[in-house]
């Protein structure tokens, strides 16, 4: 009822000269707690509502016979609350209404279009992290897949992109060099955290990322990627009012029979290097994807062997490395009918092939359509257990990773008018869009702020 108040008053004081005389605004507690957040313009407009509420117009017989008549209900006085929230949302995100597990951010400029963010949490602690970093003349996006814990994709998000940065400055622009030794040396660096914590975490040699980068600057667009994120581009058919999917990145994992006879061929006095178990694929009956940051115990025989670590993992006997960080890098000049991106960890991918998502970005709004895509692989995903998706937000993390994976998704859109789009990031060096480190417990202490400019 404290909104409605102020709210009714607004059409009057939007048309009113501001005055010194103005009485001093006493809004109640309730008003406060809404409005605290809200800036000092709207701490102004609502002293000028308060201060008019007593106006002609307001003190009219007819006016105050109305207001005792109308009644607000519960829509409206959420709508109202919901023109006050929107601005903060804007710049920190939300939560997925109605799935507590979920978060997105809509539609935020880049040097080439706009763009948006969903990410939704299936494990105990959120392994996806995903991030767009934005400047005048280049965009860069990144999303990692954690498996074994959430460290190794945490880790690569706050490192990959300051080592491409340096790399680039050093070599006067960006390359698939500069991205290979970007990779390189965040591998490397985590390798060295392994080390160091050793004695104190050494089940963190276990722990792994896949990585999916795209950076586009100028007219070209470079996709790099380990494990089996993926990266796909929807661009027009020509002569036709239709969108063709095209995929952008390799998908390691042992799934797929091509990768399957590369790693066999890498080790052929190993027959068992690669085992049926358990449903699906498997590296030494382990893990799937055959390339990513991190998973130390099976790059560094050393580390398999030592009995500390058969406390927390069984022994893998290990001549030489069996997975890699090569990262597979792709470039590609980008055409007037590319139309927009998709980048997106495995757990979108498991239950919406490249055409489906392909089509719902083009046949939708691009208000919340990486929300969008994530709720139809969620759709799916509890359509093929015979539930609705109703049904798995109820269902509590860690559970519920028996129905889905964690899921990210940036749709990158690519528009032709980039004028319009510089002027809208004019004036900052960097904007980094980061998804919360874990949706179960977002709050700002562990998020930090997402959106970080650099004068």
């Amino acid at each position: 009822l404290c909104l409605t108040r102020y709210a009714r008053g607004l059409p009057a004081v939007l048309t009113s000269n501001t005055s010194n005389s103005l009485p001093p605004f006493l809004p109640s507690l309730p008003t406060l707690s809404v409005f605290q957040n809200c800036g000092p313009e709207t701490s102004a407009l609502l002293a000028r509502a308060e201060a008019k509420r007593r106006s002609r117009f307001f003190d009219h017989r007819s006016y105050q016979r109305a207001r005792r008549r109308r009644k607000i209900g519960p829509s409206t006085a959420a709508a109202m609350l919901r023109s006050c929230v929107r601005p903060l949302e804007r710049c920190f995100g939300r939560l997925g209404g109605g799935d507590g597990l979920m978060w997105h951010m809509d539609l935020k400029p880049h040097a080439s279009g706009e763009f948006s963010i969903a990410v939704v949490q299936a494990n105990n602690s959120l392994e996806d992290q995903g991030q767009v970093i934005t400047s005048p003349s280049a965009t860069f996006v990144g999303v990692y897949d954690g498996h074994g814990g959430p460290e190794a994709s945490r880790f690569v998000s706050n490192r990959l992109f300051p080592h491409l940065d340096r790399f680039a400055s050093e070599q006067g622009g960006l390359s698939a060099d500069v991205i290979k030794k970007a990779f390189d040396a965040t591998e490397e660096e985590f390798f060295h955290l392994v080390k160091r914590s050793w004695l104190s975490r050494p089940q963190i040699a276990s722990v792994g990322s896949c990585c999916l980068v795209g950076a586009i600057a100028g007219d070209t667009l470079y996709v790099a990627n380990l494990g089996d994120s993926r990266a796909v581009l929807g661009r027009r058919a020509l002569g036709r009012r239709t969108v063709v999917a095209e995929r952008l990145s390799t998908d390691h994992n042992v799934s797929v029979e091509e990768v399957r006879k590369e790693v066999a061929e890498l080790h052929p006095d190993d027959k068992q290097i690669v085992v049926h178990t358990r449903g699906v694929w498997r590296i030494k009956g382990i893990i799937q994807v055959s390339r990513s940051i991190g998973d130390i115990y099976l790059k560094k025989p050393e580390f398999s062997r030592d009995p500390l670590f058969h406390q927390f993992v069984s022994p893998v006997p290990l001549k030489r490395p069996v997975i890699t960080a090569e990262p597979s890098i792709r470039v590609r000049k980008l055409m007037p009918h590319d139309l927009f991106l998709i980048f997106a960890s495995d757990g979108l991918w498991e239950q919406l092939s490249d055409e489906a998502a392909v089509e719902i970005v083009f046949k939708n709004p691009r208000a919340g359509i990486a929300k969008r895509l994530v709720r139809a692989a969620l759709n799916e995903a509890a359509r093929k257990r015979e539930m609705r998706y109703d049904d798995i937000k109820r269902i509590g993390k860690g559970i519920r990773r028996h129905f889905h994976d964690d899921i990210t998704v940036i749709v990158i859109f690519l528009d032709q008018d980039r004028q319009g789009v510089h002027s809208k990031i004019k004036g900052s060096i960097y904007d980094c869009t980061t998804a919360p480190v874990d949706i179960f417990s977002f709050n700002a202490d562990e998020l930090g702020d997402p959106v970080q400019r650099v004068e």
